[in-house]
């Protein structure tokens, strides 16, 4: 059997123990199926009712809920709460779980059809009801799933209670932020019973040329009657274009109950292919006829492309060999938490890709489908990750591994791990494995610390280690031999990480062999050892820059990526320098809430790219001078007791030499104003990708920097600090491309932007408005901060307030905000209504400009 053949196999099975684990018991053996329906992919996320009663009853039909509050899912109820050291923890952002309750009546479906709910992500630990009859449970707050509403459903047209019971209890049970409630989208499926089941097409692309690709559609047919179908499966391609450009008919006979899996081959004539700068994407659709009569039809988006992974020379896109420029991200963003709009998720990611950021890691649990639907709109490479832990839990407080009793508030997914790991990571993989951004599986992250043999036995931690080698910085103080003795001396003690990899490893191949598996090691140099690697086909290596060559060395069949990294030029100067090494993903590209223990009020990690509002950071600019070919030229300061620089003699040089080198979590404290006092001297960093670059104030030549001169790629002058305007110049071929920054007086004005002025009036489409304090000369004022209040006229939602900040905790839910560098941002979604919409702000002796949006269809 081939490798293909053992693959459709195992998805026919996940099928059905899909169905069978999600629903009760129920035979469909006596159901005719009499008359023909229209599929309908309904969005199920209108009219919920919301409470956060601890009421058990509330699942029951005639429960009364008039007094609920109304709402459209997806919803994260933590966000909407105050930030407080009460019942609250840093690991989880500060802010509350608890219990939630949703319901939802609606009307049957017309027709005897087929009728199930499929929801996209509930955190965490919830059950569902349908007219009173419980459906099932899911701990895992990641993973996709649905269940069969059909034995349960009144009759045509009755109204039908769906009741979801959302357990956050376990407050603590993560080390970053999870956020509550259906946070994801909600859809209901209706079929006939002769149907193409909920993920049920697998498309790949074996062999494609410039002048062609096989396009291989398999797809999965449920026969749920007591009849013999001889059925005909119609596939279609169509391209970018909207062009069918391949077609082809299959024709077979499913037995009563039976399922059966057809996988035609069409070719496509020179393919569009897809890739980072033009992401093409194609549809294959899969139509089901009975005789001349239309059973059941789906469309499923994919893209052509090739990978290769080579050990020596890298990564491979289209037979191109490319740099993965990857970050980290979490799944909140900001002030809508992790019920996150398309249009948020859209913003953030298009100002990573403006920074040439190419690759995203999905740490660490499975996304939204809608944020690869993102990916593979924008052209991002996507590796997409399943679990924190396995076997053994994490210290929630800590970020290591957990020592003595687990608390019930910081119980996690490791409990339930044994039992449900298969049935999760094929949902994740049978969701998402038709996406192309996708190009590599991950089963975990930094596994290694709950399992105690393997920080035993490599050295860096033990009483031996005379010299005290650096775990991020130096190779093991161990040899091979030693770590070997070691860590087969060491006691197995409970299941065996290696164990475990191997069956997720073998789970992720029986679904889909187009990918290769991964995992982020934080204990590479014994993980080689100990078999873990075995079942890997690439090795993530987690902040090891230092043993690159080492693990190459000794393990060349292996490939070694960067799979966590500092946002620093020297992680990215040790990729370049290596061709074996095929990208990195830094920590992070976001901010993100969470694992901020003991620090109040900050409330989240400040590592990143972009700030909780997507502000760009002064680290942003330093890596899109690394990562972009074309010009950037960004200026920073700060007074020369705060800088990490000093002046020696005539040259500006670190504080302490070879700083850079060691930068990890975390960018220096730079300004990106030009206010200080009279007296300052000030130290002036430029970031730029350009070979020279001249400094000015106020038309007065501060002197040329080089590049070449600069090891750290940061242009530096001390400057006596005057009033005025600083600017940095340079030339490019021929032409003068400058920056500047000014110096600003009293804010006097908010100036008020917005990345778009027309909105859809489907509930969903949003608006973000950008506040910017100015003076008098419309300058920005970055170095104060002012309370603004924004207003709002027209039927418009609001979503909330953030200014960025790591150290902010005011209430998002709100329409007032204190800047933060003078900067606040306000997020306004669309409602169902066609019209018009006006936004202000205001404050002390401040006013602003009018944003005006227009909502229609």
């Amino acid at each position: 059997m081939t490798l293909l053949s053992r693959t459709i196999l195992a998805c026919s099975i996940f099928l059905i123990a899909s169905c069978s684990e999600n629903t009760l018991t129920h035979q469909y053996s006596k159901r005719p199926e009499s008359t023909v329906i229209e599929r309908q992919d309904l969005d199920f996320n209108f009219d919920w009712k919301f409470s956060q009663t601890e009421n058990t009853a509330a699942f029951q039909v005639d429960f009364n809920d008039q007094d609920w509050r109304s709402l459209r899912l997806p919803h994260d109820w933590s966000i909407e709460k105050e930030y407080s050291q009460t019942l609250t923890a840093g690991a989880t952002g500060y802010l509350p779980g608890g219990i939630g309750w949703y319901r939802k009546h609606f009307a049957t479906p017309k027709g005897n059809g087929k009728t199930q709910i499929l929801f996209d992500g509930v955190y965490n630990h919830s059950k569902v009801w349908i007219n009173g009859n419980l459906l099932g449970e899911r701990p895992y707050g990641y993973s996709p799933f649905f269940y069969d509403l059909t034995p349960y459903l009144n009759k045509n047209g009755k109204d039908n209670v769906i009741a979801v019971y959302v357990d956050r209890t376990r407050y603590v049970d993560s080390r970053w932020y999870t956020g509550s409630g259906i946070y994801r989208h909600v859809r209901l499926i209706t079929t006939n019973h002769t149907h193409i089941p909920i993920w049920g097409n697998y498309i790949t692309t074996p062999k494609v040329t410039h002048d062609k690709a096989s396009i291989s559609v398999a797809t999965t047919i449920n026969n749920e009657t007591n009849m013999q179908r001889q059925l005909t499966l119609i596939t279609e391609v169509i391209s970018p274009k909207g062009e069918v450009v391949a077609s082809t008919s299959t024709s077979t006979t499913l037995s009563a109950n039976e399922q059966k899996v057809l996988t035609p081959t069409l070719q496509v004539n020179s393919p569009m292919l897809w890739d980072t700068d033009t992401p093409h994407l194609y549809r294959a659709k899969t139509s089901v006829y009975k005789e001349q009569t239309l059973v059941d039809t789906s469309s499923t988006r994919f893209g052509i492309r090739t990978l290769r992974n080579d050990a020596k020379l890298g990564f491979f896109l289209n037979n191109k060999n490319i740099k993965l420029k990857g970050v980290n991200l979490h799944h909140d963003a900001g002030l809508v938490g992790v019920a996150v709009p398309k249009g948020v998720w859209k913003r953030r990611l298009q100002r990573l890709k403006e920074a040439g950021v190419n690759a995203i890691r999905t740490s660490h649990n499975p996304p939204s489908a809608e944020f690869l639907d993102l990916c593979d709109e924008m052209g991002f490479l996507v590796q997409n990750e399943a679990f924190d832990e396995w076997d053994n839990p994490k210290d929630k407080r800590k970020n290591f591994a957990q020592k003595g009793t687990v608390d019930y508030i910081t119980e996690s997914y490791s409990k339930y791990f044994p039992e449900w790991a298969e049935r999760d990571i094929k949902a994740m993989l049978m969701r998402d494995r038709n996406h192309p951004s996708i190009i590599q599986w991950s089963i975990g992250n930094e596994i290694e610390w709950t399992y105690p043999r393997y920080t035993s036995a490599v050295g860096y931690w033990n009483n031996d280690d005379t010299e005290k080698h650096n775990y991020y910085w130096d190779e093991p103080p161990r040899s091979i031999a030693e770590i070997k003795s070691a860590f087969d001396k060491s006691p197995v003690k409970g299941a065996e990480l290696v164990n475990t990899a191997k069956k997720l490893s073998q789970w992720v191949k029986e679904l889909d062999t187009t990918r290769p598996v991964t995992a982020n090691l934080v204990i590479p140099s014994v993980s080689h050892l100990s078999g873990y690697t075995d079942a890997l086909d690439i090795v993530g290596y987690s902040y090891r820059q230092a043993i690159y060559d080492y693990g190459h060395k000794h393990y060349p069949e292996k490939m070694i990526l960067g799979t966590e990294n500092w946002v620093q030029w020297h992680e990215w100067k040790h990729v370049i320098e290596r061709p074996f090494i095929p990208g990195m993903f830094v920590w992070t590209g976001i901010y993100y809430l969470g694992e901020s223990n003991g620090a109040w009020p900050k409330k989240g990690s400040s590592s990143g790219m972009l700030d909780f509002a997507a502000f760009k950071q002064p680290i942003y600019h330093l890596m899109k001078s690394v990562w972009r070919d074309e010009a950037v030229l960004h200026i920073t300061s700060q007074t020369t007791e705060k800088s990490l620089y000093k002046q020696d003699n005539d040259k500006i040089v670190e504080k302490t030499p070879g700083a850079w080198e060691k930068g990890k979590w975390g960018w220096r404290d730079v300004n990106e104003h030009w206010n200080y006092q009279e007296n300052d001297t000030v130290i002036v960093e430029v970031y730029s990708n350009l070979e020279e670059v001249e400094l000015f104030l106020n038309n007065k030549s501060q002197g040329t920097q080089y590049l070449s001169e600069n090891p750290e790629r940061i242009f530096k002058w001390l400057v006596p600090f005057e009033a005025g305007k600083l600017t940095a110049k340079a030339v490019i071929n021929g032409n003068t491309i400058e920056t500047s920054v000014n110096t600003a007086n009293e804010p006097v004005a908010v100036k008020l932007i917005t990345d778009k002025a027309l909105l859809m009036n489907d509930g969903y489409d949003v608006a973000h408005i950008e506040a910017q304090l100015v003076d008098e000369h419309g300058i920005p004022v970055k170095h104060l901060d002012r309370e603004i209040q924004f207003d709002i006229t027209g039927d418009i939602k609001r979503l909330g307030v953030d200014n960025g900040s790591e150290r902010n905790i005011q209430k998002h839910k709100s329409n007032k905000i204190v800047t933060h560098n003078g900067r606040a941002l306000f997020i306004v979604q669309s409602n169902t209504n066609e019209g018009r919409a006006t936004i202000n702000a205001s404050g002390n002796a401040l006013t602003s400009n009018t944003i005006k949006l227009n909502i229609r269809n």
